[in-house]
């Protein structure tokens, strides 16, 4: 162990938020710096060394530095985040200090913002489902514990509203584990902010939970930072206390941007949109440190939100995203406008694992052949809805007729529940009086002792 810190007064140049210095020896990828301008102090990582010459990037961005009277000292650490019971209910920064003035109180120990890899032999097989009392969540795109499943979500619409609401509702129902949420807000605006913070104060969230907030005005540096924070901590509470912790992270678009600001400061070559070609490894590295292991009872499951500019799901940052996470949860400015809130279409929404979680002893016996019928019913309601414009009503029959109905009850009162809890009989309930407007026969997805003990014809 050094004893003694190594400063140099070697800095070359500055460009956006990185610092160049040359000549520092015997450093690494990730080591943490300490620069003194001559005016204050300030905090960096080094992000490379190439030909002798140390990229650093600086949390505190680079604004008013001279590089001829500033000194880069070495830390030899990595950037860590105190973690333990007193770090709960606590909100804290982009870069892990709290925000409204309270000290930390009991801190274990101080992790790094690294994390640890899972070995993939330890991961075990997701067995249970987290309630976020949505109908549409719940009920036909279950999210299941150790699951990273992500909202996308157009500009505009209430993506802040809908974390918010999941963060007051989610719970793991009938299970003894304690549950939590970590919430990580990256580049929002300090309106965006005072929205979150009320909320989560008026409605007691806040203290069953911790909370990071990296402002717009903040560098991009800290945004880089404020998810490894995030999930540190919830590692933390997972794999070494046992909690189910369901982890908020909004949004990431902002997160990839950052990424690409930095990218772009060190000259790299770009990819898509001018993203950096390792963007996909870089959302993996975050995304795949969901789950749950065998030597723990604890997991951690993600909901990642990414708003898709121009409502174009082929953007990169919601393309790879798709790719890495086992789902998605579309919410949609059509259904948005002529339906309310939440405004999730269930169509091109899916939850790759649902199966794991739901059935028999889990949730109820018959749950996936009722969303199989859901499904099949709101698209065929759709899909008449479109032959409606072209043929009018009375080119309809009565059946297809029956289906229009189904489909405006469908979303008006299973899908805009607004912002209450259901609870997953009160979701099967309004399904139930959904299908009843339809003719018995076409309720050919479900089991006949569960129809005959449901069903109740409506004309």
């Amino acid at each position: 162990m050094r004893l003694l810190r190594e400063g140099y007064r070697t800095v070359s140049s500055l460009r956006g938020p990185l610092l160049f210095a040359e000549g520092l020896k015997e450093v690494g990828y990730g080591e943490i710096v300490t620069i003194e301008t001559g005016r204050d102090t300030r905090k960096g990582q080094i992000l490379q060394v190439d030909e002798g010459i140390a990229s650093i990037q600086v949390f505190e961005g680079t604004a008013g530095i001279d590089p001829a009277k500033t000194t880069v000292w070495l830390d030899r650490d990595e950037v860590r985040i105190p973690v333990g019971e007193g770090i709960l209910g606590k909100v804290l920064t982009g870069r892990g200090t709290p925000i409204l003035g309270e000290e930390i109180g009991y801190i274990e120990e101080y992790l790094p913002v690294t994390g640890y890899p899972i070995n993939p032999s330890s991961r075990k097989t997701p067995s249970s489902y987290i309630e976020t009392g949505i109908s549409s969540i719940d009920l036909m795109n279950t999210l299941v514990k150790g699951q990273k499943l992500p909202i996308f979500s157009g500009s505009g619409l209430p993506a802040n509203e809908l974390a918010a609401q999941i963060v007051q509702q989610a719970r793991v129902p009938a299970k003894d584990t304690s549950f939590m949420v970590v919430f990580a807000a990256m580049g929002i605006t300090n309106r965006e902010a005072d929205f979150f913070l009320n909320t989560f104060k008026d409605s007691g969230a806040l203290n069953k939970g911790v909370f990071f907030i990296n402002l717009a005005s903040d560098s991009a540096v800290e945004r880089l930072l404020t998810p490894r924070l995030a999930l540190t901590v919830a590692e933390f509470f997972a794999f070494r206390k046992g909690y189910d912790v369901l982890v908020i992270l909004t949004d990431m678009l902002y997160y990839c941007e950052a990424l690409r600001e930095i990218s772009s400061s060190r000259e790299e070559v770009p990819g898509r949109r001018g993203f950096p070609g390792y963007m996909y490894s870089d959302l993996a590295e975050l995304y795949e440190r969901a789950g749950c292991i065998r030597e723990s009872s604890g997991s951690i499951t993600q909901i990642p939100i990414i708003t898709m500019p121009d409502d174009d799901m082929t953007h990169p940052v919601v393309d790879l995203s798709g790719y890495i996470t086992e789902g998605q949860i579309v919410l949609d400015r059509n259904i948005f406008s002529r339906v309310g809130y939440p405004p999730i279409n269930v169509l091109p929404s899916l939850s790759r694992l649902m199966n794991k979680g739901i059935g028999k002893n889990l949730t109820f016996r018959n749950h996936r052949p009722l969303a199989d019928q859901l499904y099949a019913a709101y698209a065929r309601a759709v899909e008449i809805g479109k032959l409606r414009l072209i043929v009018g009503d009375e080119g309809l029959t009565e059946i297809e007729h029956r289906y229009l109905g189904f489909g405006e009850r469908f979303e008006s009162d299973f899908i805009n529940q607004g912002n209450i809890h259901r609870n997953l009989m009160e979701s099967e309930k309004i399904a139930w009086q959904c299908l009843s407007l339809l003719p018995e026969s076409e309720l050919y997805r479900l089991p006949s002792d569960y129809v005959a003990e449901n069903f109740q014809p409506q004309e």
